[in-house]
């Protein structure tokens, strides 16, 4: 089974994608994360656990599920992170993650996507982002392949930056960024209530029709899903714009 988080659309891009080439079930863990479901799962299948990087490791609500949730059935867990250059070296902290639960850990695999997290850094042009997404399909196959015939993920060089990076950057990225300070609502608003819906922690409330933060949780980049809509309006709600979907098959 394919369960996957996806902020703004780039993990849910690649499980999707490797669920069609391996005709594997997909499951967005998003209303589970949201809603604190822990109930068990069960595949008869290998896991693979799909998710974006936050500063060279799985994001923390992930994890926090992850170590929460049984997952039953079949004990093998693959684990695929989407990035927008290098996932340093998050292996190490999966590996400890999956001896705790018992399962067994077939690596980890890196799919570079284009920079999606707008609270630090801006998203490449159009013409860029199609040039990654295209570099990213072979990728993706390859994972999906390794997959399919049951074999590990190459074991990644670890650098010292990279256990710099997933260690002790890590730890202070989380106090010092991860926070809901920088959503913001402009007067493009328009009570539509997606971004209410949209957020992974219950963060949001609207109050006299003006979307606020509930609490110092998350930070706005993660607080938006890519969702279709025909309100172009919509959009405006926060700065923090969702990059668009690019699976168009």
């Amino acid at each position: 089974m394919i369960c996957y988080f996806s902020g703004t659309g780039n993990s849910a891009f690649a499980a999707q994608r490797i669920g069609r080439l391996t005709g594997m079930e997909v499951l967005d863990l998003f209303e589970r994360i949201r809603d604190q479901d822990y109930s068990p799962l069960q595949a008869s299948q290998p896991w693979v656990i799909v998710t974006p990087t936050y500063a060279w490791r799985i994001p923390r609500i992930v994890s926090e599920w992850l170590e929460k949730t049984p997952l039953t059935g079949n004990s093998k867990i693959y684990f695929v992170m989407t990035c927008g250059g290098s996932i340093g070296n998050a292996g190490a902290y999966l590996e400890k993650l999956c001896e705790r639960k018992k399962m067994d850990y077939l690596g980890c695999f890196p799919i570079v996507m284009p920079e999606n997290y707008i609270a630090m850094f801006s998203t490449p042009a159009p013409e860029e982002a199609e040039k990654q997404l295209a570099a990213a399909y072979p990728v993706i196959e390859q994972a999906a392949q390794s997959i399919k015939k049951g074999e590990c993920f190459p074991e990644l060089p670890r650098t010292i930056k990279d256990k710099l990076n997933s260690g002790i950057v890590n730890d202070l990225f989380y106090p010092m960024f991860v926070h809901a300070k920088k959503f913001t609502a402009t007067e493009a608003c328009v009570s539509c209530g997606q971004c209410v819906q949209e957020c992974p922690l219950k963060n949001i409330k609207l109050e006299a029709g003006h979307p606020v933060t509930a609490r110092i949780a998350w930070p706005a980049s993660a607080a938006v899903r890519w969702r279709p809509s025909n309100m172009a309006s919509t959009r405006k709600v926060c700065r923090a714009t969702p990059v668009r979907n690019p699976d168009k098959e």
